[in-house]
């Protein structure tokens, strides 16, 4: 008999799926406190971090349109 795959993710694709959260977490803050950090001073982190901080900026952004366009 064929075994059938867990459609669990492992450790490992879960924290990719959830890096920019785990950054904050690790530091002890949000992560939108973490995104006013990156996006004051880019500088000081890597391309991908600021790369996940301006996405989690327009994702935000485009979360709360949609819910005032729902009220």
């Amino acid at each position: 008999m064929i075994k059938e795959k867990s459609k669990k993710p492992t450790g490992k694709e879960q924290t990719k799926k959830s890096s920019f959260l785990s950054k904050a977490k690790r530091k002890g803050i949000t992560s939108s406190q973490l995104q006013a950090n990156v996006l004051a001073e880019p500088d000081k982190y890597d391309e991908k971090t600021v790369k996940q901080a301006n996405l989690r900026k327009t994702l935000v952004k485009l979360n709360n349109r949609k819910k005032e366009k729902a009220s």
